[in-house]
């Protein structure tokens, strides 16, 4: 039979801020031998998403502590075939997405009990040995959203995402409520594009964001500030740290950091624990999973300073940022 997974061993650039990279997985995981890691992602591992979870894995195996092997673009038909080659191959933990083949998936699974599955995904976890993470940045997005709702002069904003699935919802509702906290009088426009990785489409959107007044955009999407700096308006980034890219035009970013997920999932791996647990909370910026940077003196002093004082309560625990699954409006 055919192998349909093509093993690329290429580097990608280390994008963004490395948030608790170099956290202790505890004495048991770095005194056995490294864990065998395969990575499936469904898009390139230029794809901002995939780039967090890539690079995280890629530190980990430069660390001795996992030894790393993926496929990248694999799509949602191929994409149980590749659980199941990779599972055969002897990986002790498959990380991934499962957002197309959510039920397909759970059936692979089950199928490989002393395999681990841990999965970005907007199901549950299954059994023993599937576990699930979702992408929870959405504190970093708010705190986005309170700067760029005392720096719009149209009073619109807009956001450009991938698809109503309910981590999206919830990160461009996140960014639309830090707006409202500060600017109730301020509009939120929202377009999605359909897919998960297509740069110029999402210029395409946030292009036509612009020409619907917004004059702030968040980039839920690679491609969205290519619009912003082709009409000099200012942009929120997501996931990864765009401002180098984007020097003039992306001034905050809500990051996302997966080391703290795997290096949980690592730790129930070498302790032969169960993994069919969900592991976002670890992700969480109270855990030291998520948080925001931006460039300071863009946005007004006083909104930066009511931005830190809201970042410092997450932080300890005393407000939770809004969880709205609902697709945005």
């Amino acid at each position: 039979m055919r192998n349909p997974i093509i093993l690329s061993r290429r580097g990608v650039l280390a994008s963004g801020l490395a948030l608790g990279a170099s956290a202790a997985l505890g004495p048991l995981a770095r005194a056995a031998a490294p864990v065998k890691v395969a990575g499936i992602h469904g898009s390139p591992v230029e794809n901002a998403w995939n780039s967090v979870l890539h690079k995280a894995l890629q530190d980990a195996a430069k660390e001795g502590v996992i030894e790393y092997v993926f496929s990248e673009g694999v799509s949602g038909t191929d994409y149980p075939r590749a659980m199941r080659e990779y599972a055969e191959q002897g990986a002790k933990l498959i990380i991934g997405e499962t957002f197309p083949v959510e039920k397909q998936a759970r059936e692979v699974a089950a199928d490989y009990p002393d395999t681990a599955f841990v999965m970005g995904s907007s199901g549950k976890e299954a059994g023993d040995n599937f576990g699930v993470f979702g992408t929870w940045n959405f504190d970093g997005a708010y705190l986005a959203g309170m700067l760029a709702g005392k720096m719009t002069k149209s009073n619109v904003v807009g956001s450009v995402g991938a698809m109503p699935i309910p981590e999206v919802n919830m990160l461009i509702n996140a960014f639309a409520e830090g707006v409202k906290a500060v600017n109730p009088d301020a509009k939120h426009r929202v377009t999605f594009i359909g897919t998960f990785f297509d740069p110029p489409k999402a210029r395409e959107a946030g292009l036509a964001q612009i020409d619907a007044g917004a004059d702030i955009l968040f980039g839920e999407r690679i491609g969205t500030a290519d619009a912003a700096k082709e009409r000099k308006i200012k942009s929120v980034g997501s996931l990864i740290d765009y401002t180098p890219r984007y020097p003039d035009t992306v001034f905050a970013n809500a990051l996302w950091n997966f080391r703290p997920i795997l290096n949980a999932a690592l730790a129930d791996v070498a302790a032969g624990k169960p993994t069919g647990r969900d592991y976002t909370a670890y992700g969480l910026m109270k855990e030291g999973g998520s948080d925001i940077v931006y460039v300071k003196g863009v946005a007004p002093a006083e909104a930066e300073a009511a931005m830190e004082a809201k970042r410092a309560e997450i932080k300890a625990g005393t407000f939770e940022v809004p969880k709205i699954m609902t697709e945005p409006k």
